[in-house]
């Protein structure tokens, strides 16, 4: 059943694309927002670039994650998937794993044109910045569709998610932007263990907590 979920998240988004889109043309505003409006040295923006990339994230995944409820709750579809014989929890991975899957192909796109933009260098061990990176994603994505979730019958949801969302996922903003400054740098891994492992206590609360709780959330 959650591969049946899961296949309806990624069918609808890739279909109608207004996920994606959305996110990605928010995120280059942003981009070309931080481009234009920085006059320092090199070493300042570099200094700074990890976290004007995950700000630029967070801001994108608050309007991703909710065009993601924006289906169930249009026309109240979400009260008949609910009312569906199925494990109500698994409604709430599947957003996880999808909107996991969204975030990292709209980074796929817009990490050239942020470095480019910013005048800026790939890392140089560009796969460890893409593994951690991948895993900053599963943990952001966790706290926001759990937060998307709580929100979404509330009549004025798109001002609920970010007072909610901002304060909860803010310990993770910070550690990824401690890893990718340190993955930048070429710094040793004892240096940002502490915040990968910050990273990883997420990705295991939350969805556990998202999995038991989401029966509850789901009730009128």
């Amino acid at each position: 059943m959650f591969i049946s979920l899961l296949k309806k998240e990624l069918f609808i988004e890739f279909r109608s694309r207004e996920v994606i889109l959305s996110m990605l043309i928010f995120g280059l505003s942003i981009i070309l927002a931080f481009a234009f409006t920085t006059n320092v040295s090199k070493i300042i923006v570099l200094n700074y670039a990890p976290g004007m990339f995950w700000i630029m994230i967070l801001f994108v995944t608050t309007l991703g994650v909710h065009r993601s409820f924006t289906y169930e709750k249009n026309f109240d579809a979400f009260s008949l998937l609910i009312s569906a014989p199925i494990d109500r929890g698994l409604i709430y991975l599947s957003k996880w794993i999808s909107g996991t899957i969204f975030l990292t192909v709209m980074e796929i796109i817009i990490i050239i044109p942020f470095f480019k933009f910013l005048l800026l260098d790939l890392p140089s061990n560009f796969i460890l910045f893409s593994v951690t990176s991948i895993l900053i994603n599963f943990a952001i994505m966790s706290v926001a569709s759990l937060v998307a979730g709580i929100s979404m019958r509330a009549n004025l949801s798109e001002v609920l998610v970010p007072i909610l969302f901002f304060p909860l996922v803010s310990p993770v903003i910070i550690a990824a932007t401690k890893i990718s400054s340190g993955v930048l740098f070429g710094d040793p891994y004892q240096l940002w263990q502490i915040w990968l492992l910050i990273i990883v206590s997420v990705i295991v609360i939350f969805p556990l907590a998202g999995y038991t709780l989401f029966d509850f959330i789901t009730e009128e």
